[in-house]
C-alpha cells in the first residue's frame, strides 16, 4: 500500500532505481542488452491502463528467434492470471540469462498521464500509450538489437494500429491482437515486467506532498486496485478529498471518476480575471493593482493576505 515498504518492496525491482524518491516523472529502465546474436523478437504490454490511481506502465521484452523455444518453457503468461510471487518470481527469471533476454519499462507517472489528458487539445491516453510503445521499440533498436517479430497487445481495433507501427518500422513485421498476452510468451514476458513494475510503485508510493520526511501521510493507506469500480478504491477517493486541495499527485485528476467528485465535494474556485481583457492586461504590465506585487502573490492571484 502507498508509504510503506518492505524487503520484497520496490527496492528489489531492477525498474525502481531509489524507491524512496516520490516518482514525479516519467521514465525508461533498460536491462543490460543481450549480447546473442539476432533477430530478435519482441513483445509488447502494459499495465495500469485503466487506474485511476498511480502510473501507466508499459513493458516489452525479447530475445533471439532461436531462443524462442526455450522462452516457451519458462512459464510467462498473461501476469492477471499469475499471483503476485510468481511474477516476481518470473522477473527474476527475465533478468536471469542475461545473453538471450532483454526487458524494458516505460513508467508514466500519473502527474504526466493527467497534464497530458487536460492539455488543449489533449492527449489522450491511446495515444499516450502509442508514444510509449513506439518510444520502447526506438530505444530497443538504437541498443543495437534486430528486430525482425513484433507482438503487442492492445484493445480495440487492432487493424489501423498494426498498420501505423508498420508504416514506422517497414522492416519489421508486426502482429497486434486482443488477448496477446494470453497467445504469445514474449508478450507475457512483457506482461510481467510492467506489472510488477506497477504494482511496485504502488505498494511502496511515497507521495511528494508529503516529503521530505517525517512528514505524516495525510490519506488513507487502502486503495485497492486503482481501478474505479473497486469498493476499497471508492473509499479511498471519498476519504482522501481534501475540499481546498483536492487530492495528492497520486491521482489521476484527468479521470472523470475524480472530476465528478471535485466537482461535487470540492470547493468552487472562481477565477476573477476569467474573460476580463483589461485586468489580464493589468497583470502582464505590473500595472493597477499588481503594481509593485511580489511574483509569487501574481501568479497566486492573492489580492491579499486575508485570502490565506
Amino acid at each position: 500500500m502507498p508509504g510503506s515498504e518492505d524487503e520484497a518492496g520496490p527496492s528489489s525491482i531492477p525498474s525502481i532505481a531509489d524507491p524512496s524518491v516520490p516518482l514525479t516523472d516519467s521514465y525508461t529502465y533498460h536491462s543490460p542488452t543481450p549480447t546473442s546474436p539476432g533477430p530478435y523478437i519482441l513483445g509488447v504490454d502494459e499495465a495500469g491502463r485503466g487506474p485511476v490511481l498511480g502510473p501507466m506502465v508499459y513493458g516489452v521484452a525479447y530475445c533471439p528467434v532461436a531462443y524462442k523455444d526455450d522462452l516457451e518453457q519458462l512459464g510467462f503468461a498473461d501476469s492477471k492470471t499469475l499471483t503476485a510471487q510468481v511474477r516476481e518470481s518470473l522477473l527474476g527469471t527475465l533478468a536471469s540469462d542475461p545473453s538471450n533476454l532483454g526487458w524494458s519499462v516505460r513508467v508514466l507517472s500519473p502527474k504526466d498521464i493527467s497534464a497530458g489528458m487536460l492539455r488543449r487539445p489533449p492527449t489522450n491516453l491511446n495515444v499516450q500509450a502509442r508514444q510509449a510503445t513506439v518510444l520502447l521499440i526506438r530505444e530497443v533498436l538504437a541498443r543495437g538489437m534486430q528486430l525482425s517479430e513484433v507482438y503487442v497487445d492492445a484493445l480495440g481495433k487492432t487493424g489501423p494500429y498494426q498498420a501505423y507501427l508498420s508504416s514506422l518500422f517497414p522492416d519489421i513485421a508486426f502482429t497486434v491482437e486482443t488477448k496477446a498476452d494470453m497467445k504469445y510468451k514474449v508478450v507475457g514476458a512483457a506482461s510481467v515486467a510492467a506489472k510488477v513494475t506497477r504494482d511496485a510503485w504502488i505498494e511502496g508510493w511515497v507521495y511528494e506532498e508529503c516529503t521530505p520526511p517525517p512528514r505524516a501521510v495525510l490519506w488513507a493507506k487502502e486503495t485497492g486496485s486503482g481501478y474505479p469500480s473497486d469498493p476499497k478504491t471508492q473509499a479511498w477517493i471519498k476519504k482522501s478529498l481534501d475540499p481546498t486541495f483536492g487530492y495528492p499527485s497520486f491521482v489521476r485528476f484527468s479521470w472523470a471518476t475524480i472530476k465528478v467528485v471535485l466537482e461535487k465535494d470540492a470547493h468552487e474556485v472562481e477565477w476573477i480575471d476569467d474573460g476580463d481583457t483589461a485586468l489580464q492586461k493589468a497583470f502582464l504590465s505590473g500595472t493597477g493593482r499588481d503594481k509593485d506585487r511580489c511574483a509569487v502573490a501574481k501568479d497566486l492571484c492573492l489580492s491579499s493576505v486575508g485570502v490565506l
